[in-house]
């Protein structure tokens, strides 16, 4: 389905509202363009993991290249989502972009061949290390509060099948990749010891 961007400026929402993509109006503060935004706001911060990946030395080019690619997959895929949340299920069009159970698949599949050669863990990973798995941790946290508003969502309306699942998957994923980027890197992974703040 082609999308056509004209006009950024439209004044349609100075009131407080916005569109949904079928063209209904709601509140900008509405639990569904908050599910909207805050996807929106994890993909930007995937977009600053991806610039400190290019942009910060450590790892080698393959590691950096095989980063970039997945990272980039995701942003495609949160717009995917995005259009999923931003639109009700039964406005949808037949060809309109969603995520599906192929997308929740995959991330699986990278969650477990990301994970295999890390070590165990033996307490909980305090964020950091280096700015990539900064910023893969603080993504991480941003999925966490887009799967609650996402949750909110579905006990109100109606959601596609497969958003929370991905959401959750998702998560998971960014967790497992901000460990494998701090091997990967080269970067020292610091452990919660509890007690000693």
């Amino acid at each position: 389905m082609a999308i056509r961007i004209n006009r950024v400026t439209t004044r349609g929402g100075d009131r407080g509202e916005t569109s949904l993509a079928s063209g209904q109006r709601v509140a900008k503060d509405s639990v569904r363009i908050r599910c909207t935004g805050t996807v929106d706001e994890l993909n930007a911060v995937l977009g600053l993991a991806r610039t400190a990946n290019r942009e910060t030395p450590g790892g080698s080019e393959a590691d950096r290249e095989r980063l970039d690619a997945l990272l980039l997959a995701l942003q495609n895929e949160l717009f995917d989502l995005g259009a999923d949340l931003a639109t009700r299920v039964a406005d949808r069009h037949p060809k309109q972009a969603v995520v599906e159970e192929r997308h929740v698949a995959g991330l699986e599949r990278e969650t477990a061949a990301l994970n295999e050669g890390l070590p165990e863990l033996t307490s909980f990973v305090l964020p950091g290390g280096g700015w990539v798995t900064a910023f893969l941790h603080e993504a991480r946290t941003v999925c966490r509060r887009a799967e609650r508003l996402v949750t909110t969502l579905a006990r109100e309306e109606e959601i596609g099948p497969h958003a929370l699942v991905y959401l959750n998957r998702l998560s998971d994923l960014l967790f497992v990749l901000g460990r494998w980027a701090a091997r990967a890197r080269g970067e020292r992974e610091t452990l919660w010891k509890p007690g000693t703040g």
